[in-house]
């Protein structure tokens, strides 16, 4: 399989990349909008994950049916989403199919209908996954603790709020939609069995015309940080901490992926031996990576019985400083070995593989081989690690504790 990474970039500001896969016989494509939710307006928070819904309820001359039954006719999977940074459209289909989706895929992008009869169900649907986080308080504590660490905006609640769903209207989130829709950040990257040459026509032909102003910057601001409590009697207690880490572009960057996974990469990791298997204090622990353009951190999470609250909090902390004391060579391999393996394994998924051509050129401003991935991987230390874990240790935390009662977080400080 070539590792090839083709890149153009229109006169309009329109970037386009590719990844040639010949043993496959289909193709995925992803288009990011630089529309997030870091872009609601205030007070109107939720306007993109409404946004996103609204985006295929019909599109130039199509109406909702008409453009899920052209869709579905050429044989397209996709899905849309919005998230903290942009919006983002993916497509997969078989090959032969994708001048076909990328003609639909120029109606959906540059001429939605945002009609206004279609928008209470889109702000209903996105009310409904408001409520829903009150039914995975797993899921709950993540997203509130990324609403504590991260900086204004990018904070804001994806979701919203009840408050702020009620006060979006269809005139104010359509405008604010299209105004922030530009070539001017926005990528669209293909994988599978492409010719590029093709790809880049096509490209020209549904996209070359689209001019609009880039959109304004963000301002950033502070973290809201601290602790928060959200008390609820149940029979678990959720804890979800973060601390301080390293964006994709800092020379770091692997070293701390690879401090995650020793952390937390399986059942042979630190976490789960010490925290689950050796002391029975969790159903669940775990560490993961989150970030933005430029700003990162590392969430613990865990789940247990309430009266196991204040123990769990310490062990885990503990396990997450006792890190920074030493690497042992196995689990070193260990990890390098697991990321190495998702690298190929997502390399081997045309989906995957554009997804992390749109990730890499977002968080990079360019494109990283496969081989350059796992070379990196390969060549970070134990020394290296300790070096990251010096710069930026499990200290600082911030986050949220869904439960009966708030442990006392003055034992992590």
């Amino acid at each position: 399989m070539s590792d090839e990474v083709l890149i153009k970039k229109l006169p309009n500001g329109l970037v386009l990349l590719g990844h040639p896969m010949g043993h496959v016989g289909s193709a995925s494509l992803t288009i990011r909008l630089p529309i997030g939710c870091s872009d609601d307006p205030a007070g109107n928070e939720g306007a993109a994950a409404v946004g996103a819904e609204w985006w295929m309820r019909g599109a130039g001359a199509r109406d909702t049916r008409q453009l899920n039954e052209a869709l579905d006719v050429l044989g397209c999977c996709h899905s849309e989403s919005a998230g903290t940074e942009y919006m983002t459209f993916g497509a997969s289909m078989l090959a032969l199919r994708l001048p076909e989706v990328m003609a639909v895929y120029g109606d959906i992008v540059l001429r939605p209908r945002l009609g206004e009869e279609n928008f209470a169900a889109c702000r209903d649907l996105t009310l409904q996954d408001l409520e829903s986080l009150e039914d995975n308080p797993g899921h709950k504590a993540n997203v509130m603790a990324h609403e504590r660490y991260m900086p204004h905006p990018f904070g804001n609640p994806l979701y919203g709020s009840e408050q702020s769903l009620s006060a979006l209207t269809a005139e104010d989130t359509r405008g604010h939609l299209l105004g922030r829709l530009s070539p001017h950040g926005t990528v669209m990257a293909v994988a599978g069995r492409i010719e590029w040459g093709e790809f880049c026509d096509l490209a020209e032909r549904y996209f070359g015309d689209w001019t609009a102003d880039a959109p304004p910057p963000r301002e950033t601001g502070q973290a809201k940080g601290g602790f928060e409590h959200a008390q609820k009697d149940s029979a678990q207690t959720h804890i979800c901490v973060a601390q301080k880490s390293v964006p994709a572009c800092h020379p770091q960057f692997e070293a701390a992926r690879v401090a995650v996974t020793i952390l937390s990469g399986g059942m042979s990791s630190r976490l789960f031996t010490e925290v689950r298997e050796k002391r029975g204090l969790v159903y669940h622990v775990s560490t993961s990576y989150s970030m933005v353009r430029d700003y990162a951190g590392l969430f613990t999470y865990a789940a247990m019985l309430p009266e196991k609250a204040q123990e769990t909090l310490e062990v885990t902390v503990g396990e997450l400083r006792r890190l920074g004391d030493g690497i042992e060579q196995d689990e070193l391999d260990r990890a390098k070995t697991q990321l190495k393996s998702s690298i190929v394994m997502m390399g081997d998924s045309t989906s995957s593989r554009s997804m992390l051509l749109a990730n890499n050129w977002h968080f990079l401003g360019r494109v990283k081989t496969m081989a350059e991935i796992k070379n990196e991987i390969d060549a970070v230390t134990s020394k290296d690690i300790l070096a990251y874990l010096e710069a930026y240790p499990a200290k600082d935390f911030s986050g949220v504790v869904i439960g009966p009662e708030m442990p006392d977080m003055s034992a992590i400080q």
